[in-house]
């Protein structure tokens, strides 16, 4: 997910863009409600079943910013229960559900609806189907609060996107929303809209019915995917592709974009299959050739949906044509291709299990943005980016969430996630290693759900470091590892402070510029170097903060 929210002025500093950061997110504690316990936790309404298949078909009315359709949702029963929790949020309403022919009767409280079902035996496959209308919250600034954005192009024809990674899928539509149950074999996505209108979903097409006034374009999902990802993109659109020789074969790139810009993303859409070279040497293969890669033109600055990104960074390098980093190397790429791309691997692919695990996301998307900079460009690039985004952390609260009650942890998220990630290269000093751990996390863990645990055991074990107080110290607080060192003569003396019990991480020190490894820990230590120091500090690569003392 993109994470600065723009004004429609021009930013004309890296200030401003942190400003806007900073202004996006809650830094604050916050009580939970019960409310926040039904969205956010396993309830046993949602627990004995499996979620298999989305059967989503909706109509777009957008003369009256409204929505109105059906899901028919196909389950496993893993233990019997009678009642099921939907979540849809107000305005938007269920007005029946049909089970098997017949109405069923539901307990509404808030956005969370009980359906109660007929005992089912164990192990067995159901459908249930929702019919659900209203007018879906309208997004006041996409994509970090949610709903649907209703705008015109520049030729007057509607132009209309879904955005909902925080507020969650069921702003318009009804469904299991929580990411740690994706549906099995995918979802069918019916989308009508206007006769004059293109209507972009997720995965590939099937066909398009003519109804004579609107037009009924089917898409069809085969691979899981999480709720938030499955989205509608309205407008004016014209098509281009291209296949990718990618390492699991040929990958179908589409490009949906408005007609009036349909040359301008043609050279800017060049960096597409360059991000997928990088990011398949670094991960491995894109996790759903099945359904086809597309970048689609949106009225918002973009987002990471499945199969279907979305783009509306107009078409230029950096972040609307900002360089977050500071240090040159992010007016190199286009930050929306980039980044949203990314998540193909990790939010859409590795999935979390919880959002307070969300760091898992976007921490390694983040990272994602100094490794293209790595295989395009340089370790010197890559290297100076990701230690330049370092001025966007506030440590203002841990990464990691509230468990079980929809709270994610601090947008330090991003770019604190990628220097600890970078960090950790640093300590494998073996960069074929490190591919290896990270093309093996996305054999390991594809098209699964994660916790942080799962991802903690995962990269130490692979790296053979223990990590136990590394992953304490930058996941689960806000402190910084000081590292203090004095020298004199041929001695260099260091320990940290601002550290939890046990913190020892060695380090890389650049003495009079030749790199020597040191492994300091809380008490003080003192080395003999091989010759008088006339130099001495810590190599930038370590997020550590340090200070030379008399």
């Amino acid at each position: 997910m993109t994470r600065l929210q723009l004004t429609n002025k021009p930013i004309t500093s890296l200030f401003s863009l942190l400003l806007l950061f900073l202004l996006s997110f809650p830094t604050t504690a916050q009580d939970f409600t019960k409310e926040d316990v039904i969205r956010g936790s396993i309830t046993p309404e949602r627990a004995w079943w499996d979620l298999l298949h989305y059967d989503l078909e909706v109509e777009v009315l957008p003369s009256s910013k409204t929505i109105k359709g059906k899901n028919t949702i196909t389950y496993k029963v893993l233990k019997r229960d009678k009642w099921m929790q939907i979540d849809l949020q107000s305005p938007m309403k269920i007005e029946k559900v049909i089970q098997d022919g017949k109405k069923l009767s539901i307990k509404h409280k808030g956005n969370a609806h009980f359906i109660k079902l007929p005992k089912s035996e164990k192990d067995s496959e159901q459908k249930i189907t929702i019919f659900f209308s209203g007018k879906p919250k309208i997004a006041v600034r996409p994509p970090w609060d949610g709903g649907v954005t209703w705008q015109k192009d520049s030729n007057g024809n509607d132009f209309i996107a879904t955005s909902n990674q925080g507020i969650g899928s069921s702003v318009w539509w009804p469904g299991k929303d929580h990411p740690a149950d994706e549906p099995d074999r995918g979802v069918n996505l019916a989308i009508t809209v206007p006769a004059n209108l293109t209507a972009v979903g997720n995965g590939r097409l099937q066909k398009t019915d003519d109804n004579g006034a609107t037009k009924t374009w089917h898409w069809k999902v085969v691979n899981p995917i999480n709720s938030y990802g499955i989205n509608l993109n309205i407008g004016d659109y014209t098509n281009f592709s291209e296949v990718f020789d990618g390492l699991n074969g040929p990958l179908d790139m589409d490009y949906w974009v408005l007609k009036e810009n349909l040359e301008a993303a043609k050279e800017q859409f060049t960096q597409a299959p360059m991000m997928m070279r990088a990011f398949e040497y670094w991960f491995g293969p894109y996790p759903f050739y099945e359904d086809s890669y597309k970048l689609v033109e949106v009225p918002y600055l973009g987002m990471e949906h499945q199969s279907s990104v979305t783009y509306g960074n107009k078409y230029q390098n950096g972040y609307l044509g900002s360089d977050l980093s500071g240090s040159g190397w992010g007016l190199r790429f286009d930050f929306i291709i980039i980044h949203e791309s990314g998540h193909e691997w990790f939010a859409n692919s590795i999935t979390n299990k919880d959002v307070a695990d969300m760091w898992i996301h976007e921490g390694f998307t983040a990272y994602s943005e100094n490794l293209y900079l790595s295989y395009h460009f340089s370790e010197e690039a890559s290297s100076e980016y990701v230690v330049g985004t370092r001025a966007n952390i506030q440590n203002d609260r841990p990464i990691i969430g509230t468990y079980g009650v929809d709270n994610n942890g601090s947008s330090d998220m991003y770019y604190k996630g990628a220097n600890i990630l970078h960090t950790i290269r640093q300590l494998v000093e073996d960069d074929r290693k490190w591919r290896n751990i990270l093309t093996g996390m996305n054999t390991t863990f594809r098209h699964t759900n994660v916790t942080t645990g799962d991802i903690e055991k995962y990269i130490s074990e692979q790296a053979g470091i223990d990590l136990a107080q590394f992953w304490d110290q930058y996941l689960r607080t806000v402190k910084i590892p000081k590292l203090e060192y004095k020298f004199k003569g041929k001695e260099l003396s260091f320990r940290y402070t601002n550290i939890v019990d046990g913190f020892d991480m060695p380090v890389k020190f650049i003495i009079n510029q030749k790199e020597v490894w040191i492994y300091p820990s809380a008490e003080w230590k003192t080395e003999e170097m091989t010759s008088v120091i006339e130099s001495a500090n810590v190599k930038i690569d370590f997020y550590v903060d340090n200070e030379l003392v008399k």
